[in-house]
């Protein structure tokens, strides 16, 4: 995917009345990656004004607007991620307005310079060692595996979960399929439990100048193994070869591979 095509052009969301003064004369993008039935807009073009970022959200994902509010504001004790300008929220609907962070996502950097792929890995590797060392007795969000089973159960259940967006070696699979597969592996993940992101993807890392400046949809942040985080950006990086996936593990730390809590949060994040 080109970055014309990770956004677009649009017109100015409806918004309440407090939002809609605030916003006046920005140029509206609707991002393209952003949260599945939500949206995201890069909010630009206002003279002597910055880039600002709006999400919104409407049913269950008013909570999840509200839940990234919340995790924001804890967070920046601790790493770098925007700040909230303005949150509203009705029964119905959230609206998260945030600064932006400087840089190019880490997914943007790799696409276009290949060649700077083990400069990347190795920072984003820094930057999640930063991350896990938060300390998980101060956190008071939990994202444990068993929590986000019964999350993923509501949302087979429900009909939610896409399963024509499955990675290639589950295609044609059911969300069914997947779910037992999980179950399958559960006695065999021993805990190892840090303050995780939760959706450590390569859109989701901003880098200025070799260095990743921050993190973005920090929404499922809570408690829960280190292979929740390592498994995402492990699979993220297959897309530019595995000599960057192992690279980032080892950069990070890792001496061994296990590969049955990788899979296992790899079948997980499919529900999502």
């Amino acid at each position: 995917m080109t970055d014309f095509q990770r956004e677009h052009a649009c017109a100015a969301a409806p918004l309440p009345a407090g939002l809609r003064s605030q916003l006046k004369g920005y140029q509206w993008a609707r991002d393209t990656v952003g949260m599945s039935g939500g949206a995201v807009y890069r909010l630009h073009g206002k003279v002597g004004a910055p880039d600002l970022f709006l999400k919104d959200g409407s049913g269950s994902l008013a909570d999840e607007v509200t839940d990234e509010m919340i995790r924001l504001r804890w967070l920046q004790a601790y790493i770098a991620v925007p700040s909230v300008v303005q949150f509203v929220r009705t029964a119905k609907q959230a609206w998260l307005l945030m600064t932006g962070l400087r840089g190019q996502s880490a997914y943007q950097v790799l696409e276009s310079n290949l060649e700077a792929g083990p400069a990347v890995v190795d920072a984003i590797a820094a930057f999640l060692r930063q991350f896990h060392r938060i300390p998980a007795s101060e956190c008071p969000y939990n994202s444990d595996h068993a929590f986000r089973l019964s999350r993923a159960r509501l949302r087979i259940d429900a009909g939610l979960v896409e399963v024509e967006d499955f990675d290639e070696q589950r295609q044609g699979w059911t969300a069914e399929q997947v779910w037992g597969e999980l179950l399958g592996l559960l006695p065999l993940m021993p805990p190892d439990p840090v303050v995780t992101h939760g959706d450590f993807s390569l859109d989701n890392l901003f880098l200025s100048q070799g260095e990743v400046v921050g993190c973005i949809d920090v929404g499922r942040v809570g408690v829960a193994d280190r292979y929740q985080d390592l498994s995402i950006l492990w699979n993220c990086l297959g897309e530019f070869g595995p000599a960057l996936q192992e690279r980032f593990l080892s950069q990070y730390g890792l001496t061994h591979l296990e590969s049955n809590k990788l899979q296992f949060h790899l079948m997980l994040d499919e529900l999502f």
